[in-house]
C-alpha cells in the first residue's frame, strides 16, 4: 500500500446508542434508533453461512429474539474492502412506514454556507491516475477499474442532517437514501441510484447501473444526451461487464434467473444512467439476502474486472481509502430476507466537516477530461443537497494543500 494513502475517517469516537439509523428505498421506509448490539466482524467471508462474518451477524439477531424481539433486523454498511471492520447493528426500536415526500418548507430552508473546499486528489493527479489506468490496461488482465475521489468541505456551521435528508428525499425520490452513524462519530448520509440485491423470500432483484451521463436543462439537450449514453459503445461495454460479473455470481444459487439482453435508461436528478434489472428465484431458502449481496460485493461498477486485479491498482493509485463509500449499505434478518444498496452518491458528516465522494469507471476507450467530468457530475447529487454549485466550489477550493494530505 502507498505510504501516501490516508484514510477517510475522522477521529475515533463512538456512536451514541440512541443515534437515528434509516434506510428509505422507493417502496418503504426502515427507521431505527437505540442501539443495542454493534457488529464489526469483517465481511470477507460473507458467502459462507458458517463464516465469521454470518456467525457474529446470525448471534447478533438471536440474542435480539432471547431478549424479547419477535423480528429483530439488522441494519448498516459495509466497506469496500470487506477485510476491514464492518459498520452494522441490531437496533432496540425500529418502524416500517411508507416513504414520505418532505415538507416543501424543509427542503427549501437554506443551508449553511461553504467555508473551504478541497480536493483528494487534485485534478491533475486524478487524470494521470486515469492514464497510469488506461496504460495498465495493456499489460494485463485487467478490462476495467473504477477510480475514485473525494471532496471535502467545510461549512460556516454544523450541518443539519435531517435538512440534509429531506433536500436529498425531495430532489432524488426515487433512490435508496441512508443514515448509518459510524465508528469514527461522523454519520454516513446519502441517497443511492443503485441496488445491489433484494430478497423477499425465494424472489430476488438486482439493478446493476454502470455508463453515465449528465442531465441537460434543455430538454431536447437532455434526450439527446440520453440517446448518446445508450448508443456509446465505450458505456455499453463498461454496463456489460457489471451484467456479466452479476450472472455469474447469482446464476449458481438461483432456479430462475432473467435478464434483460439489453439495457435501459434511469434518470436521477442529476444523471443518466444504463440500468439492467435483474428477477429471479433462489433455489435454496437458507441462502441470505446478506450471503448473496457479499456475493456480489463490490460489482465492476466500483471495483473493476476482474476484481481481485482490479483492487490491486486501484490500491496503487487512489490515495486515500474509501472505507464505507463504494461498499453495501442496508438490512437483513434472521428469515433471509433483506435490502442492500451499493454505497454511492453520499458522504460523511461531522459537525461542519463534510467528505463527499464520487468514482468513474475507467475501460481502455475512457479520456481523463471525462471521467473528471463524470465524478464532478456524480458529485452534483450530494451538492445540491447543500445548496452548493461549482462557483461556490471555486471560490472555496484550497490550492496549497499537498495532494495526499487530508483536511483535519
Amino acid at each position: 500500500m502507498p505510504r501516501n494513502r490516508e484514510s477517510y475517517s475522522h477521529r475515533p469516537a463512538k456512536p451514541h446508542p440512541a443515534m437515528p439509523l434509516q434506510f428509505v428505498s422507493p417502496e418503504r421506509g426502515l427507521y431505527a434508533s437505540n442501539i443495542i448490539t454493534r457488529v464489526t466482524t469483517p465481511a470477507w467471508d460473507g458467502t459462507r453461512r458458517d463464516g465469521d462474518f454470518q456467525r457474529a451477524v446470525d448471534s447478533a439477531l438471536r440474542r435480539a429474539r432471547r431478549a424479547g424481539q419477535s423480528h429483530p433486523i439488522i441494519m448498516g454498511a459495509i466497506p469496500f474492502d470487506t477485510r476491514q471492520p464492518s459498520c452494522l447493528y441490531v437496533p432496540g426500536d425500529y418502524q416500517w412506514r411508507p416513504p414520505e415526500a418532505p415538507p416543501e418548507r424543509d427542503a427549501q430552508r437554506q443551508p449553511a454556507s461553504l467555508r473551504e473546499a478541497s480536493h483528494l486528489p487534485r485534478e491533475a493527479v486524478f487524470k494521470q491516475a486515469v492514464r497510469q489506468a488506461i496504460a495498465n490496461f495493456q499489460h494485463s488482465d485487467i478490462r476495467k477499474v473504477v477510480l475514485s475521489r473525494i471532496l471535502e468541505l467545510r461549512l460556516s456551521e454544523a450541518v443539519n442532517i435531517d435538512l440534509l435528508l429531506a433536500r436529498l428525499r425531495h430532489q432524488n425520490p426515487e433512490g435508496y437514501q441512508f443514515r448509518v452513524p459510524m465508528e469514527d462519530g461522523a454519520t454516513l448520509v446519502g441517497v443511492s441510484p443503485e441496488l445491489l440485491l433484494r430478497k423477499d423470500g425465494d424472489t430476488l432483484r438486482s439493478n446493476p447501473l454502470a455508463g453515465t451521463a449528465r442531465r441537460q436543462a434543455h430538454g431536447a439537450r437532455d434526450r439527446a444526451a440520453a440517446r448518446d449514453l445508450m448508443a456509446s459503445p465505450k458505456d455499453r461495454y463498461e454496463h456489460r461487464l457489471v451484467v456479466d460479473q452479476i450472472r455469474r455470481v447469482l446464476a449458481p444459487h438461483c432456479r430462475h434467473l432473467e435478464i434483460p439482453e439489453n439495457p435501459s435508461l434511469i434518470a436521477t436528478s442529476a444523471l443518466w444512467h444504463l440500468s439492467t434489472t435483474v428477477q429471479g428465484q433462489v433455489g435454496d431458502p437458507a441462502t441470505t439476502a446478506l450471503q448473496l449481496a457479499c456475493g456480489l460485493h463490490p460489482t465492476p461498477a466500483v471495483c473493476g474486472d476482474p476484481t481481485g486485479l482490479a483492487r490491486k491498482l486501484i490500491d496503487l493509485v487512489e490515495p486515500f481509502e474509501r472505507g464505507l463509500f463504494t461498499g453495501m449499505v442496508g438490512w437483513c434478518d434472521l428469515e433471509g430476507n433483506g435490502e442492500w444498496a451499493v454505497t454511492i452518491r453520499c458522504g460523511s458528516v461531522r459537525h461542519d466537516r463534510v467528505r463527499l465522494f464520487a468514482g468513474a469507471g475507467i475501460v481502455e476507450a475512457s479520456q481523463p477530461e471525462a471521467e473528471w467530468a463524470e465524478t464532478q457530475a456524480k458529485l452534483a447529487t450530494m451538492l445540491n443537497a447543500f445548496g452548493l454549485d461549482a462557483a461556490q466550489l471555486g471560490a472555496c477550493t484550497r490550492s496549497d494543500r499537498p495532494a495526499g494530505e487530508v483536511m483535519s
